[in-house]
């Protein structure tokens, strides 16, 4: 009886130490993963990326559904070779205060909880920053980790990039249509030119497709895309225009 009970206190210091070591291992995962992400953010600053997340898991859902001739379309393009009229267009259509916020506008998530207090459709208040946030690093979908997670991206992306950073990559990860990712992209895709030559209008309307942008085509818009384009170039004027983006820092 005293090897077995020796034995006995040995399996169970030994099943101790385990548990300490894979306690003292979750303890340290989310210094671990704070410093990673700060270092990715940091990163990304000065290097364009390849790809995105939601592109990642946009080809991945696309494979499982058997679709083969699925192909994702994305090419990069500096904020300074697209049309002027692509940033104000987007801010105009997204977030009119971008300039001005630190990634979170608490006016704007304010209106929309009166809205939906009052019922119908329901209204969010996603800043550019945070959708920059979400579709860069995250994934589609609403769970409370992926929400946590974007506001920890999104504080990271205001604090370590300049505004006109967050608008190009915006610019360039955002889905203007089915698997079409950016600016160029969809340029090249609906209209067979450059993001540098995108008319206005144009640039209107691919802002205008960003709610539903596998739903409306900007190429062949249809009502509710015209109205919701020449909305949005009124709003670029009363903004005053691309020198309202352009003077963001």
């Amino acid at each position: 009886m005293g090897a077995e009970q020796a034995e006995l206190k040995v399996e169970q210091g030994a099943g101790s130490k385990r548990r300490r070591r894979w306690l003292r291992r979750l303890l340290w995962a989310p210094v671990v993963f704070a410093v990673f992400s700060v270092v990715q953010v940091l990163v990304l600053r000065f290097v364009d990326p390849p790809f995105s997340t939601v592109m990642l898991f946009r080809q991945v859902e696309a494979v499982a559904q058997g679709d083969w001739k699925f192909r994702l379309h994305y090419q990069w393009c500096d904020l300074e070779d697209m049309a002027r009229s692509v940033p104000i267009s987007l801010v105009a259509a997204e977030d009119q205060r971008f300039p001005e916020h630190n990634g979170f506008d608490l006016q704007a998530i304010e209106k929309a909880r009166q809205h939906n207090e009052r019922g119908g459709r329901l209204r969010g208040a996603s800043t550019i920053s945070q959708q920059t946030a979400k579709n860069l690093f995250l994934w589609q979908g609403r769970s409370w980790l992926r929400k946590g997670l974007e506001v920890w991206y999104t504080v990271l992306i205001e604090a370590l990039w300049p505004k006109q950073r967050i608008i190009e990559m915006y610019a360039n990860v955002a889905e203007f249509g089915d698997g079409i990712y950016g600016v160029q992209a969809a340029s090249r895709s609906y209209w067979g030119k450059d993001a540098a030559r995108l008319s206005p209008a144009e640039s209107a309307r691919l802002a205008a497709v960003l709610p539903s942008p596998r739903r409306y085509n900007a190429a062949k818009p249809g009502p509710y895309v015209q109205r919701r384009a020449a909305w949005i170039q009124r709003q670029a004027r009363q903004l005053g225009g691309a020198d309202y983006v352009d003077d963001a820092n």
